[in-house]
């Protein structure tokens, strides 16, 4: 099946570059260059990892769809899309309305409301465990009958179409607003103003949160992140968090019934015994600051060029993992994971970032000299070694402006 996701890549960053653009002729900065890693970092793992997670999941549907479906759609006709698409875009209504609910499905979740800021590489910045919360509730459309040609296409087209709402360049849209999810909207979604929490959850249609009771017209400027600010600059983190401090509240809980329930409560409730989850408290721009640690340019400029560099090798493994040897991607995947660790570590200042990098730059070596010919193995080579020293230099560089490394 076609990855559309994978073909709209090149899309994404032209544009990132065209809002880049307008705001700057607006004397706007919605970008922030650390925020901007983490965002790429995370939607470069998420799409890695779903070169491994995808095709098993979607064997799983297409079982159910084989052997338990109650109807047969036919695949060519024009309503079994058109139905689809409403099944989709309510089935995605409840997946995210119930993330925002349920510490489990939050705990994958949290990591696309992160960032504090708001833009269309904020729509790239997703979880790798996302994949796996989403399985439950598209298992019905499959027992429903909806092929799963049809159901693969309309859920790209779904994600694709969330991605241009991710942005503060495009005030309200008038009557379109009555119908479809659109950047005012979605922004409130994004805010952690107490008024605009838990609300507008539409992928493309907003009926259902007009529906349901979940909608919030944008009244106020919103406030983006988390109502506890992840403070931190660091894409494995990132994915983790929540999970280590539902585990974190899980053995701590007195309880062992609470132990269990933890994961199944909302990020509000608390066990008993343990203090009351605080109300989220009043912001606004003016009184949040935004986490933003010292990075010197020489690291900028080092950790630019590797992304890039990363994002572009992602980009081919995605559009070329039937082709490629398995032992390729397999190994392909995993310095893209390497990656995340060692920019993170290298954005915070932390002292085993270094060496980790120096490990990720030998390995990226070993996998070019085994895979690659003689011919193109030795310039892919010499350029490894010679940046095995630009993050070193890099630091130093850096070093005066951006403050201590940190253990």
């Amino acid at each position: 099946m076609t990855n559309y996701i994978a073909l709209a890549i090149p899309f994404f960053f032209v544009l990132i570059l065209v809002e880049l653009a307008v705001a700057r002729s607006r004397k706007l900065q919605p970008y922030r260059f650390l925020d901007v890693v983490v965002n790429l970092a995370s939607g470069t793992g998420q799409q890695v990892a779903a070169i491994f997670l995808a095709g098993g999941l979607l064997a799983i549907y297409a079982w159910l769809y084989d052997h338990a479906r109650l109807f047969s759609l036919p695949q060519s006709s024009l309503w079994t899309w058109l139905l689809t698409f409403l099944l989709v875009d309510f089935k995605y209504y409840w997946w995210h309305r119930l993330s925002h609910e349920v510490n489990v499905l939050w705990a994958a979740h949290v990591v696309h409301h992160s960032s504090e800021d708001y833009n269309l590489a904020v729509a790239l910045r997703q979880s790798v465990t996302t994949l796996l919360t989403t399985l439950p509730f598209a298992l019905p459309l499959a027992i429903l009958g909806v092929p799963p040609l049809v159901f693969v296409t309309l859920e790209a087209f779904s994600t694709l179409y969330q991605f241009w709402i991710h942005t503060e360049l495009i005030d309200k849209l008038g009557w379109f607003e009555t119908i479809f999810n659109t950047p005012a909207q979605h922004r409130v979604h994004h805010a952690v103003n107490p008024r605009y929490l838990d609300k507008n959850y539409a992928a493309t249609l907003c009926i259902w949160d007009r529906l349901f009771g979940t909608f919030e017209e944008e009244t106020e400027p919103p406030v983006y992140g988390l109502v506890h600010p992840l403070a931190k600059f660091d894409p494995l983190w990132a994915q983790v968090h929540y999970y280590v401090e539902l585990a974190s509240i899980a053995r701590r809980a007195p309880r062992w019934q609470d132990k269990l329930l933890v994961w199944f409560k909302g990020p509000l409730w608390s066990p008993r015994g343990m203090p009351p989850v605080p109300p989220p408290p009043e912001v606004t721009r003016e009184t949040r600051q935004k986490y933003e640690p010292p990075l010197g340019s020489g690291l900028r400029g080092y950790l630019w060029l590797q992304l890039v560099a990363t994002m572009t090798g992602a980009f081919f493994l995605l559009l070329f993992q039937n082709q490629w040897p398995r032992q390729l991607v397999i190994a392909g995947a995993l310095l893209v994971a390497l990656s995340l660790v060692a920019w993170g570590g290298l954005m915070e200042r932390r002292r085993w970032a270094l060496p980790l990098e120096l490990v990720r730059l030998a390995l990226l070596g070993a996998v070019a000299f085994y895979f690659l010919s003689p011919r193109f193995a030795m310039p892919v080579l010499a350029l490894i070694l010679a940046g095995s020293l630009a993050p070193q230099l890099a630091l130093l560089w850096g070093a005066r402006s951006a403050g201590p490394q940190q253990a």
